[in-house]
């Protein structure tokens, strides 16, 4: 797994977990930056099939449509292993426990990660994101459905990046055409695999809802979501917090499914206080 980590290393560790199909580098420096200033160590990381980190290119090749009825023999593994896998990176760095940040399902990982290895986990921070529970936190594949696949060549895939970027923008602020195009760049300079998001899909539909689980949860929790997301309805956000005991919930009106420039000193503040509070009651 390639990882990257910020600031002072005995500074409480906060682990960044990126969604579907997204790498390392999608966590914007920026945000990276804001949470370092407020004292923080900061770790970000390419999970399994993304960047310059291990790729499942021998998997089953994912029949979506039978995974939609609900076959999931394709599925090659689930948010469980990708748990593990970041547990294991944990091991690697010789942190015991850290502050997780996941975003979409970053989340979800996070979330399996804190049912799982309570132990490893000192707060949970989970944006955009959903229980894994039917009806909820649903996607609107009419925002991105009409774009088709994503293409191959690279300033073709980058076009595809601005449409894709631009439909499930949050409303509110401003679209920065010129950093979505130079994160796709990036992104598809480092390793791009189309097939990497439907394994990751596959893998959400694998785990099946964790409602039950999350109510066992004693873990200090922030849930943040979009009022306008259209990948991860707010109903995800909000069944969420509802899971989690004692889980604070803050709904930002206009933002969509991306951190908005705009709202990271806004996030890092409450991740930080999350983080302060978490480490004082011993967490």
């Amino acid at each position: 797994m390639e990882y990257e980590r910020f600031g002072v290393t005995t500074s409480p560790p906060v682990l960044l977990i990126m969604g579907g199909g997204a790498q390392m580098i999608n966590w914007p420096d920026g945000f990276c930056t804001e949470l370092v200033e407020r004292g923080l160590h900061v770790v970000r990381f390419d999970s399994r099939d993304t960047g310059h980190s291990t790729h499942m290119s021998d998997a089953p090749v994912v029949d979506m449509p039978a995974a939609m009825a609900g076959d999931l023999t394709t599925a090659s593994y689930n948010l469980s292993d990708m748990a593990a896998d970041t547990v294991g990176l944990l091991d690697t760095l010789g942190i015991d426990s850290a502050h997780l940040v996941g975003l979409s399902m970053g989340g979800m990982i996070a979330q399996t990660m804190a049912i799982q290895y309570p132990d490893r986990v000192r707060s949970l921070t989970s944006i955009s994101s959903r229980t894994g529970a039917r009806g909820v936190g649903d996607a609107d594949f009419a925002a991105i459905g009409p774009l088709g696949p994503q293409p191959h060549d690279r300033q073709s895939y980058i076009d595809w990046q601005i449409r894709a970027s631009r439909a499930i923008w949050s409303p509110g602020f401003e679209f920065d055409e010129a950093a979505v195009a130079d994160t796709a760049a990036r992104v598809y300079d480092r390793g791009r695999d189309h097939e990497a998001m439907m394994r990751h899909f596959i893998a959400v539909l694998a785990s099946g809802d964790r409602t039950a689980q999350l109510k066992a949860l004693h873990v200090p929790t922030l849930v943040l979501h979009g009022a306008n997301d259209r990948m991860c309805d707010v109903s995800g956000g909000h069944a969420t917090a509802e899971a989690i005991p004692d889980a604070k919930l803050m709904i930002f009106d206009g933002m969509g499914h991306h951190l908005p420039r705009e709202l990271w000193p806004t996030f890092a503040d409450h991740i930080a206080e999350l983080v302060r509070t978490a480490e004082a009651a011993g967490h």
